[in-house]
C-alpha cells in the first residue's frame, strides 16, 4: 500500500489501516489501570463481541496470557454462546466498536439484571447503548472507521487489552514507537505481482497459524476485501484430512509457520494437492511471501498488518472496491430500541 498514490488513498479502508501506525505510537496504556483491580480480584477475565471486534483482540490476549503464565484465566466466547455460560466469578468485558451491537448489548443486560457488578464496556463511539448498559466504558481514541471492515480499532482493542494484561500483572508496555514503525513497514512493503497474482485468482484462501487471531482474522478480512472464499485452518489442521477436498487453485497463506511442520505441509499440499503456499513470517521459511520486522513480543500486530497489505492488493487486482459491499454491514446485527 501507498498513502501517495491515489490507486490506495481513495479507499476508507487503505487510510485507516495506515492509521494503525499512529495509533499504536500514541496508545497510553495507563487507560486500562482503572479496570485491572477488578481482574486482579476475580483472576478470571472473560472477553466477548462479535466478528473482528472479538476475534484479534480476546485470542491475542489468551495467546499472551498463556505464553508468560500470568496466573488469570482468560476466555473468549461469541456473546450468544456466553449467554450460556455462568459468568458470576469473571470480571466480563464487552467490545463492540459501534457500542450498538443487539448480541452484545443482550448479554450485558442479562448480566446486569442478574446483578453482575463487574461488566466493563470497549467501543469506538460515545454515548451508545453499550455505555449506557455497562458499569464502565472505555471509549477508544481511534476514532469511527468509515470502512465496512474494522482494521484501526481491532488494533487499538488488541493494544487496551494488552495493557489490560499488563496492568494486572505489573508488565510494563514498552516499545510502542518501535512496534508503529514496524506496522507502517509490513502496511507498505512492495506486493510481490507474481504472489498478487496468484492469490487475485485463487479459488479459496485458506490461513493457517497459531489460534491468536491473526490468521482467524484475516479469513474474516478475506471476505470483505476480496469477496472469496476463505477459511481459517487452526495450527496444522492443514494437513490433518481437509488436504483430500483441496483443489490446485486454491491458496494458503501460513502466518509464522512452525518450523518442524514446514516439510508436511510441502508434501502434503505444494506436492500433494499442487496448492500454492505463501507465508508471513520474521524467519527465513521454505516458501514465499512476506518478511516482516522480528518483534517478539507484539508480532502478532505486524502479522495482521503484513496480511492486510497482502488482501488490499488483491482485493484492488480484482478491480473491487472495498468501501462498498454489497451484503455485509457495518454493523452485523444491530440493537434498536423498541
Amino acid at each position: 500500500m501507498n498513502s501517495k498514490d491515489v490507486k490506495y488513498s481513495r479507499f476508507a479502508l487503505v487510510n485507516e489501516m495506515l492509521e494503525t501506525a499512529d495509533i499504536i505510537r500514541n496508545f497510553d496504556p495507563s487507560a486500562a489501570r482503572i479496570f485491572a483491580s477488578s481482574v486482579s480480584a476475580r483472576k478470571k477475565l472473560f472477553l466477548t463481541g462479535e466478528g473482528s471486534s472479538r476475534i484479534f483482540p480476546a485470542c491475542r490476549t489468551i495467546n499472551a496470557c498463556m505464553k508468560r503464565g500470568a496466573g488469570i484465566s482468560v476466555v473468549t466466547e461469541g456473546a450468544t454462546q456466553a449467554a450460556e455460560y455462568d459468568l458470576k466469578d469473571f470480571t466480563v468485558f464487552a467490545a463492540s466498536n459501534s457500542g450498538q451491537t443487539k448480541e452484545v448489548i443482550r448479554l450485558v443486560t442479562r448480566l446486569k439484571q442478574e446483578g453482575h457488578d463487574a461488566i466493563f464496556g470497549l467501543t469506538a463511539n460515545v454515548n451508545t447503548k453499550l455505555e449506557s448498559v455497562a458499569a464502565m466504558t472505555h471509549i477508544l481514541s481511534c476514532g469511527r472507521e468509515n470502512a465496512v471492515a474494522a482494521t484501526k480499532s481491532v488494533i487499538e482493542q488488541g493494544l487496551f487489552y494488552d495493557a489490560l494484561l499488563r496492568a494486572v500483572t505489573d508488565l510494563k508496555m514498552d516499545g510502542l514507537d518501535k512496534l508503529g514503525d514496524q506496522v507502517e513497514e509490513a502496511l507498505t512493503m512492495p506486493a510481490d505481482p507474481t504472489m498478487t497474482e496468484i492469490i487475485s485468482k485463487a479459488g479459496i484462501i485458506y490461513f493457517a497459524g497459531r489460534n491468536n487471531g491473526v490468521a482467524e482474522e484475516l479469513a474474516l478480512k478475506t471476505n470483505e476485501i476480496t469477496r472469496k472464499k476463505s477459511a481459517y485452518l487452526e495450527g496444522t489442521f492443514a494437513v490433518h484430512g481437509i488436504e483430500e477436498v483441496m483443489n490446485p487453485d486454491e491458496v494458503l497463506i501460513w502466518i509464522d509457520p512452525f518450523p518442524e511442520e514446514e516439510e508436511k505441509f510441502s508434501e502434503c499440499l505444494v506436492k500433494g494437492v499442487g496448492m500454492n503456499i505463501f507465508s508471513i513470517s520474521s524467519g527465513k521459511t521454505m516458501f514465499p511471501g512476506i518478511r516482516i520486522p522480528a518483534n517478539d513480543e507484539y508480532a502478532e500486530y505486524i502479522q495482521l498488518a503484513a496480511g492486510w497489505n497482502i488482501l488490499v492488493e488483491a482485493g484492488l487486482a480484482l478491480g473491487i472496491d472495498p468501501d462498498k459491499p454489497v451484503r455485509a454491514r457495518k454493523i452485523g446485527n444491530e440493537y434498536l430500541p423498541g
